[in-house]
């Protein structure tokens, strides 16, 4: 294995990013040379990479047992920190570990032993309580978005992980939340804080859309039809109200995606993926969205509901105006709801009758093979344009997984494709490519 590897300039070419943004320069440094990190900084902004990085370059790769351990709240963070990892080629074997797969799954996986391990808390505090592998060589621990580990209940199986990693000698926690305290039995001693939260300008609008009946459905559809042709994410507290919105939308003929915590993993996956390379525009969402998830930047998102709490409220809006770039967040308030104090008055916002949302010009492609089977984005691409006869304008966003690949395609092209690259060699395997 070659040191080129750790070179920076070439994993950031690898992923086609021209210069680390301030936070991410000032993490790196603070990581490289201190035992204890806290990083504080809003969604979107990065931070996934921003610990990647320094922590790659301390990977000794002559070892082949696990060196660092990655603690998420979720399985898509989970899959998306691997899906990072693996496309900055670095070179160092990496796997995700998370509840909604078998546990046989993983002790496959991990077999062979990544430098990495990205999991779920529970999903690894079982690993360990089963000594699957040794501990001896982890001298990293990162804490991603830890605060909402504790918030879901994780308390005692962040415990036992840290408990049962006796050798980690460096700590780095991640957070979007401003004012968190961090547990005692974290023992992260010293600490350098790194807060990029604080003094934030934000382009952010927030506006109320007043509903005349208790129902927001109608008002709902009015307020997607006046915001017009946009992306965004439409916030539920509860999964079943998803299902009865995404009912009344799919009524109103207006395209939409649907994820929340109960779905199968699969499902929830390709939800997002159809987010993400704009098959849908909209996706009507639980809490379980607001943060720590791989989407879009953003152009509004809605409290069709009213968050519970102030927290939900911030990160929920955090999904719009990132970075440098505008957003609006719409709360409908219904007939006889009370705006809680941590939303406070807002303006109100008028709503003009305007078409409803088209159809998304762009549909989503599956095929049955990925990296694991030598398939690169190149040899995808090369099968779509040549052999498909596709212009480069007509194919959109190629996402490579592990055993498959997922491909954003013109849905005017779609019928016609089909026939030309489904059931075809691609590097050594019969591909099967359908839409889904």
């Amino acid at each position: 294995m070659s040191t080129s590897i750790k070179n920076q300039s070439a994993i950031l070419a690898k992923l086609g990013i021209e210069k680390l943004n301030p936070m991410q320069l000032e993490a790196q440094t603070a990581i490289a040379k201190s035992d204890a990190v806290i990083l504080l900084s809003p969604t979107g902004t990065g931070k996934t990479l921003a610990f990647l990085l320094p922590l790659i370059k301390e990977l000794d790769e002559h070892l082949d047992e696990i060196q660092t351990v990655i603690i998420v709240p979720s399985r898509e963070l989970a899959i998306q920190i691997e899906q990072v990892m693996r496309e900055m080629g670095s070179g160092f074997k990496v796997n995700a570990v998370y509840g909604g797969r078998t546990g046989s799954k993983d002790r496959i996986e991990i077999k062979h032993r990544p430098a990495v391990l990205i999991g779920t808390p529970g999903r690894v505090a079982d690993h360990l309580r089963r000594e699957a592998f040794s501990t001896d060589h982890i001298k990293t621990l990162v804490l991603d978005e830890f605060d909402k580990s504790l918030e879901v209940g994780f308390e005692s199986e962040m415990k036992d992980i840290i408990k049962l990693l006796p050798k980690v000698n460096k700590k780095v926690l991640t957070s979007a939340t401003q004012g968190v305290e961090v547990p005692h039995f974290v023992r992260l001693q010293d600490a350098i804080t790194i807060d990029y939260l604080k003094g934030r300008s934000s382009n952010l609008e927030i506006k109320k859309v007043l509903s005349p009946a208790k129902d927001k459905l109608d008002v709902l559809v009015d307020l997607l039809a006046h915001i017009g042709d946009q992306n965004g994410i439409v916030f539920c507290n509860f999964k079943d109200s998803i299902q009865r919105v995404s009912d009344f939308l799919t009524f109103k003929k207006i395209p939409h995606g649907i994820f929340y915590g109960g779905m199968e993993q699969v499902e929830r996956e390709r939800g997002l993926i159809k987010f993400r390379n704009g098959t849908h525009k909209i996706l009507l969402a639980t809490d379980l969205a607001a943060r720590g998830i791989d989407v879009p930047e953003l152009d509004f998102i809605v409290h069709y509901h009213l968050p519970l709490r102030g927290e939900e409220f911030t990160h929920r809006n955090g999904r719009t105006a990132r970075m440098n770039s505008n957003g609006t967040a719409y709360v409908i308030q219904g007939k006889e709801e009370v705006l809680p104090d941590f939303i406070g008055d807002l303006p109100e916002e008028v709503l003009e009758k305007k078409l409803l949302p088209k159809a998304s010009e762009w549909g989503t492609l599956f095929i049955s093979g990925g990296r694991k089977d030598k398939i690169s984005k190149g040899d995808i691409a090369g099968l779509f344009l040549k052999q498909g006869g596709l212009n480069k304008e007509e194919l959109g966003v190629i996402e490579l997984k592990t055993d498959c690949a997922f491909v954003s395609v013109k849905t005017k092209k779609i019928k016609s494709l089909l026939p030309k690259v489904n059931n075809v060699r691609l590097k050594k395997k019969k591909v099967r490519v359908t839409e889904i």
